[in-house]
């Protein structure tokens, strides 16, 4: 058996998240100013997170995220990334670089909604999906590979005091936290997987409306993840969600000045 904690965080804010136009994987835009100042405010945020790995979508805006949350760390600074092309965004075909509202008008069109809309050209919620099974695969293959050959798992991590109040104290018994910087359609579905499809435990009170409301930029979602090792490969004992979505540390860049 082993247990990891899972963050994700999308990445900050571009000037097309700003004027509402769609990026996918063939608009590869830098961040804003703002996208900056939301990196680094969640970067110290997640100051004393002692991160075992980190894995980032291989589009500037992500990888820019992740260098401004690993240069603010305590413990991770100088860290080496692993570009995985798995974590880019949803492809948006022919609908990429216009505006949201193009896209809706085209579902309405098509007489679909527009979550459920692909554009020519571009990825169904299915291929998406697929791709984060994938990449689940190989961490999970990681993960395990961490833990020892013989199966045992290495020391629970120590925590800051900030950090298990964050995580309601169920950092305990972890022996690696992992950190994904991607996107906003592929969190999204990447925390429907989570969920629906491999029956993720879920936070008293919580509302699947919640859960699956649009990531904001740097939004932080986080799951701890339990592994069995059997001959054919890892096995999913156990997932739990801890939170989605959480934005505190944007809140002080939200104030009026």
């Amino acid at each position: 058996m082993s247990t990891f904690i899972l963050t994700f965080i999308r990445h900050g804010e571009t000037q097309y998240n700003r004027d509402k136009l769609l990026q996918g994987q063939g608009v590869d835009m830098p961040l804003s100013e703002t996208g900056v100042q939301q990196g680094e405010a969640v970067g110290k945020y997640l100051r004393d997170v002692k991160f075992s790995k980190v894995f980032v979508s291989n589009l500037q805006r992500a990888v820019q995220t992740a260098e401004l949350i690993l240069k603010n760390n305590t413990h991770c600074s100088g860290m080496e990334m692993v570009s995985e092309p798995l974590l880019r965004e949803r492809g948006f075909g022919v609908a990429e670089g216009r505006h949201k509202e193009d896209l809706k008008n085209m579902a309405n069109a098509a007489g679909q909604s527009c979550r459920d809309y692909t554009p020519p050209g571009g990825e169904t919620l299915d291929q998406v999906k697929l791709r984060f099974k994938n990449f689940l695969q190989v961490l999970f293959k990681e993960m395990l590979d961490m833990s020892g050959s013989s199966g045992q798992e290495t020391p629970s991590l120590a925590l800051s005091a900030e950090d298990a109040a964050m995580a309601s104290c169920d950092f305990q018994g972890a022996s690696a936290h992992v950190l994904v910087v991607s996107h906003g359609a592929y969190i999204r579905v990447a925390i429907r997987h989570l969920v629906e499809d491999l029956k993720c435990s879920l936070p008293a009170g919580a509302k699947t409306s919640q859960l699956f409301s649009p990531c904001p930029n740097t939004g932080i979602s986080r799951f701890v993840i339990t592994l069995s090792r059997t001959e054919s490969g890892p096995v999913l004992s156990a997932a739990r969600c801890l939170f989605t979505n959480r934005k505190d540390h944007l809140e002080k860049l939200q104030e009026p000045e």
